[in-house]
């Protein structure tokens, strides 16, 4: 074995260990949007997206602890939980987890691409686990909340990426009211110029997950990476919406130039 081989070696490993590290760095952000619409002083909503349960390095009491001492109003869930049916009962820790929080309005959560990957009863076992222990699934629906006579609709669109997503269902009979959107792809807002939306909270890129030098992996992703728009707040014809980075990894379990993430959203 050559020197210049054995160095290449070790090089790579310290380069995937850090890597692998990174998937420990979990992230907390806080982000703040103004609203003219609620007479609610302020609505603060965890949110996570991008789990992946067979590809995560947060276990639910860490998340706990990262979340408990936050007052939290809503949950909001924007898909991609797992791949695999196996993995189903992983994700029952994490969902006790978010009821322990107890948060006011409830826990809300749509599917993703990977999600999808399962059929038909797998599928169906994976809805079921998420609404059994608390969490409101919408696929191209919305609930409507009456809070101090104001209304809140969570638009849940379904995936875009796997051609799921009918904006018009989900709005179909909305009352007025405040649109908070989620979606698993982020791409769907391009299609919303004929809907009104006060914000919208996504996942999908993670962040590239392996963001060095570019995420040249992401371009078939859609017309946002391709305008380098994959994570964080953007607008769009003047109207916010958040792309998170994920807490989970999907494929390696590492992350180079991103680190998972837990949004606070405080709406004021």
């Amino acid at each position: 074995m050559s020197l210049i081989f054995l160095i290449s070696i070790i090089i790579l490993f310290v380069i995937f260990y850090r890597a692998y590290k990174n998937t420990k760095k979990v992230a907390i952000n806080t982000i703040r949007i103004s609203h003219s619409k609620l007479a609610h002083p302020d609505l603060n909503i965890l949110h996570l997206s991008d789990i992946h349960l067979e590809n995560i390095s947060i276990s639910p009491e860490e998340l706990y602890q990262s979340v408990s001492k936050e007052s939290i109003d809503l949950i909001a869930l924007t898909g991609d939980f797992l791949d695999r049916k196996k993995s189903i009962p992983k994700l029952i820790p994490y969902l006790n987890v978010l009821g322990r929080i107890n948060p006011k309005l409830g826990i809300y959560a749509v599917f993703g691409n990977h999600d999808y990957y399962l059929k038909g009863e797998n599928f169906d076992c994976l809805k079921q686990t998420l609404e059994e222990n608390g969490c409101i699934t919408l696929q191209n629906q919305h609930v409507s909340l009456n809070i101090n006579d104001d209304t809140l609709n969570i638009i849940g669109i379904d995936d875009n990426h796997s051609g799921r997503s009918n904006i018009e269902e989900s709005y179909r009979n909305l009352p007025n009211g405040y649109n908070l959107v989620l979606t698993h792809d982020p791409n769907v807002v391009l299609q919303m110029k004929d809907y009104a939306f006060d914000y919208l909270l996504s996942g999908h890129f993670h962040g590239g997950q392996i963001h060095w030098p570019k995420p040249f992996h992401l371009m078939k992703m859609g017309k946002l990476v391709q305008m380098n728009i994959i994570k964080g707040l953007h607008y769009h014809n003047g109207k916010p919406f958040y792309i998170s980075e994920g807490l989970g990894q999907t494929g390696v379990n590492i992350r180079i130039g991103s680190r998972p993430e837990i949004t606070f959203h405080q709406i004021s």
